[in-house]
């Protein structure tokens, strides 16, 4: 599969690029950002070519993936879609309800695979777990922990990082834990939302339809010593937690990949692709409107 990489930022130089040129069953085809000396450098890194122009490069290959903005993600994920390309997505999907809904409407109508990489779903040891847990059933409550230091660290590759100042922790760990825990305790009913603590810390709770309510605590200002993040859950089997991942973003996107490959191969949707990511986007939408003097 000929794939094209969109983005030539930290994330795109550190996950994407390294993947995707590694991978046996991919060929970097190309590089797209929007600035053009950079998609020339990170291309020149991985052995393939930039494009200056977006249009060419979907109409080059087969399929995409991308490593921008959400709202820049949303727009172009369209045009790739409707172009026929296959979508690897970042999380979050858009940054709204009506954006995330245009990706899956096109993604759908021109028949092409999605998977939205997760990160943590990828990861051997916690998916393995998310899967037990979702199998063992019986879950009274859950409790989630994604504290990150992106704004208290110093040198933070993503600390400049304009949509994250403005959107913050509820956008940027928040898809990670409800990706742990919606296939375990199942799609919420109602969200309660309140922006309690330091920098851009909020808290959510959550009504999940099978009876279980979770809470999550989300940050990107905690102090280095405490980020981390953790999930617990208890019920029948008692209590459990999800387990450390032993690899890292590489291996992660390469089964990203994989995955994709399978999507597309087979017509077998992945649980983690553009249709689940919207239903994140509508749980963050909704906790965003009920967090005291709006987004952040």
């Amino acid at each position: 599969m000929r794939i094209g990489l969109l983005g030539t930022g930290p994330w795109a130089r550190a996950a994407h690029a390294p993947a995707l040129s590694g991978h046996p069953d991919l060929e970097l085809a190309g590089v797209w950002g929007r600035r053009p000396e950079a998609a020339e450098e990170l291309a020149a890194l991985h052995g393939t070519r930039a494009y200056d122009d977006v249009d060419a490069l979907f109409a080059d290959v087969d399929a995409v993936a991308v490593a921008l903005p959400p709202a820049v993600q949303a727009e172009l994920a369209v045009r790739a879609a409707r172009a026929g390309c296959h979508l690897l997505l970042d999380k979050p999907l858009a940054p709204t309800v009506a954006q995330g809904r245009a990706v899956v409407g096109a993604a759908e109508e021109a028949g092409v695979a999605s998977v939205v990489f997760f990160t943590t779903r990828f990861q051997p040891e916690p998916e393995a777990w998310i899967a037990e847990q979702a199998r063992v059933g019986g879950w009274f409550t859950g409790r989630a922990q994604w504290l990150g230091a992106v704004f208290t660290s110093d040198g933070d590759p993503f600390a400049a990082s304009a949509w994250r100042r403005e959107k913050g922790a509820l956008w940027d760990v928040g898809p990670h834990a409800l990706s742990v825990l919606l296939p375990v305790l199942g799609a919420p009913r109602r969200v309660t939302a309140a922006a309690y603590g330091p920098g851009d810390t909020v808290h959510l709770v959550l009504d999940h339809a099978g009876g279980a309510s979770s809470s999550l605590t989300l940050s990107l200002t905690a102090p280095p010593a405490a980020a981390g993040a953790m999930v617990e859950l208890r019920g029948t089997a008692g209590v459990t937690f999800l387990p450390e991942a032993s690899e890292g973003a590489v291996p992660a996107l390469t089964r990203a990949a994989d995955a994709l490959l399978t999507a597309a191969g087979t017509g077998t949707p992945h649980p983690c692709d553009a249709a689940f990511a919207l239903r994140v986007t509508e749980i963050l939408a909704a906790a965003e409107a009920r967090l005291d003097g709006g987004a952040r």
